[in-house]
């Protein structure tokens, strides 16, 4: 009797390792997206979402095809209520994409930072709210102290930070889905693209068709960088939706520091963006959020 527990408590540690590796990586790949959106900002944003939909699909079709993935993914696209669920997480990714490209594209690295500093604690609130996972005072000090920094700067500037809003909800409530729906990873990554894919084409060959579009016409930096987009679009979002079936939502958020900090910091050093006394207030109320949240994780865990 004890040794089934042991190899169950063993398996189940393995598969908590297994996942916060995976979070790591996703991470930290997502970490220097903006290096990469700003090589290519004078591609339109809508125009480089539809761009990174067809390339991941054609990367995602490669790996279908390499793992045998297909009966999976023919089963998934022959059941109604899991492509409506999927639909729903297609808008979500797609809605994130297009936000966070556009943030890169204005020089908004900072926006984009505080959303994904806000998505952590929007994930502790959202696992209450759906996965029933209790919070406790701490928590709920946390999510009070991270809804005042965004508040604060919302009133110093007149208007609320829509771009670190969208970031953090549209991010958040796609992990969320994606946690609860019995669907492998790769499998539901490629019914993503592949629902969006007739847009996304239907786009392109618009702008083809108009004589606007920035791949094949602007130098092969360009040409090269562009499908790249597809890979590094596919991985970290696999790594990531592999984390997500071995981690609490409660862990995932606590790894989700990597990639806002990463933003923040080329944001101020590298892009030059202001960093005014405003912002500061409202990310050291973020801040003292996410440290109070983390403390508290950390002591749970230490039991």
């Amino acid at each position: 009797m004890s040794n089934t527990t042991d190899n169950t408590e063993l398996t189940a540690a393995q598969k908590s390792r297994q996942g916060v590796i995976y979070g790591l990586a996703a991470y930290l790949c997502w970490g220097f997206f903006p290096v990469y959106f700003k090589s290519v900002k004078i591609v339109p944003p809508l125009e480089m979402v539809s761009h990174r939909v067809v390339w991941s699909l054609a990367f995602l079709l490669l790996l279908i095809t390499w793992k045998g993935a297909w009966p999976g993914t023919i089963a998934v696209l022959k059941r109604p209520k899991s492509l409506a669920i999927l639909f729903v997480t297609t808008i979500l990714i797609a809605t994130n994409w297009l936000v966070f490209i556009y943030a890169i594209s204005v020089g908004e690295v900072l926006q984009s930072s505080l959303g994904y500093f806000i998505n952590p604690l929007v994930n502790v609130l959202l696992g209450f709210l759906f996965l029933r996972e209790r919070l406790e005072r701490p928590q709920w000090i946390s999510l009070a102290l991270a809804a005042t920094g965004v508040l604060y700067l919302a009133i110093q500037y007149g208007s609320v930070p829509w771009i670190s809003l969208l970031l953090a909800l549209s991010f958040g409530l796609y992990g969320l889905i994606r946690k609860v729906l019995h669907v492998e990873p790769l499998v539901g990554l490629t019914v993503e693209t592949l629902l969006l894919m007739p847009f996304a084409l239907f786009y392109l060959v618009q702008l083809n068709q108009k004589g606007t579009g920035i791949f094949l016409t602007h130098g092969l930096t360009l040409d090269v960088l562009i499908p790249m987009s597809g890979i590094i679009t596919a991985i970290p979002l696999l790594l990531f939706a592999a984390a997500g079936k071995k981690l609490r939502l409660a862990t995932i958020g606590f790894l989700q520091y990597i990639t806002p900090t990463m933003h923040f910091l080329l944001a101020i050093t590298i892009f030059g963006e202001t960093f005014t006394h405003t912002h500061l207030i409202s990310f050291l109320f973020i801040w003292a959020g996410l440290v109070l949240y983390s403390l508290h994780a950390y002591r749970s865990v230490r039991g």
